[in-house]
């Protein structure tokens, strides 16, 4: 039995040497302590298992660059198709409206189109929150303190102008936030929008109005919107001169509305009368 117990060490030997000559060969190295991090000698001895992730390294300018030309090239595609969809909607309805005829006005196969949408609810949510974010946009610039100080004929135009071109530009939106079967996240944001709205009117008036009680500047505010959502589908139905006149009608329905109201001097000289005025002194 002394045979089968040498074959036993010899397999165990086995590790050891390897271990010695793995030390040998790294005792001689005069510059062994030092590679761990940069040397040379470690970057040649390792080469072979670092030369794949040394060849990304040395692309990466390209692989950084590429991903902001697909994504100029996304967007692109985003907006084509968005305006597609706008398109679609406004001949006919979301309702009736699919993804493949919006593909078909894009120009582009559907299979393209769902790399980007995966269905006509996200397009429409998409489409919907831009012009909402535009129409935000077109209320805040027409609703200024600066027209404030506008006799009420040109404030008037101040801030429905911008109004009816918006609604003009973009037909797509009252399609949107109107029509039935839209997405309710389209519901949601258009009605905090028309809050908003709403409270930034009541502001104009109470500037007009300082002594008014809330309840008569909601009152005033809600008349005015909805004098002015009347009167939007009417413009939006008509076209050059006819058009126009519909504009300039409202405009004179808000205007014959509001003129017993605030008058006709800018809203800081009212204001002040008012102060200097019994309470009460108003009437519309």
């Amino acid at each position: 039995m002394p045979e089968p117990t040498t074959p036993e060490p010899a397999a165990t030997a086995e590790p050891a040497p390897t271990r010695r000559t793995r030390a040998a060969t790294s005792e001689p190295e005069p510059t062994r302590p030092e590679p761990p991090a940069t040397g040379p000698a470690r970057r040649a001895t390792a080469e072979p298992a670092t030369a794949e992730p040394a060849t990304p390294a040395s692309d990466e300018p390209a692989p950084a660059a590429k991903p902001r030309r697909r994504q100029a090239r996304g967007e692109r595609r985003i907006a084509q198709l968005l305006d597609a969809a706008a398109s679609v909607f406004c001949s006919s309805g979301y309702t009736a409206a699919s993804t493949n005829a919006i593909a078909r006005e894009a120009g582009v196969s559907p299979g393209t189109l769902y790399q980007f949408f995966p269905n006509k609810e996200a397009i429409a949510v998409e489409l919907g929150g831009r012009l909402l974010e535009r129409w935000r946009e077109s209320h805040g610039a027409a609703l200024t303190a600066a027209n404030l100080d506008l006799p009420l004929d040109q404030l008037l135009d101040a801030v429905l102008d911008p109004l009816f071109a918006f609604n003009h530009e973009n037909p797509a939106f009252a399609v949107l936030v109107h029509g039935p079967d839209v997405p309710g996240q389209i519901t949601q944001e258009f009605d905090a929008l028309h809050a908003v709205l709403l409270t930034r009117i009541e502001e104009i008036v109470a500037s007009f109005l300082p002594d008014a009680p809330p309840a008569e500047l909601s009152l005033i505010a809600t008349m005015i919107f909805a004098i002015f959502k009347a009167g939007l589908d009417l413009v939006l139905a008509h076209e050059g001169e006819e058009r126009q006149a519909y504009i300039d009608e409202i405009k004179k329905v808000l205007f014959r509305y509001l003129a017993p109201i605030v008058g006709f001097c800018p809203a800081g000289q009212r204001a002040a009368e008012q102060r200097d005025a019994e309470p009460g002194a108003h009437s519309h």
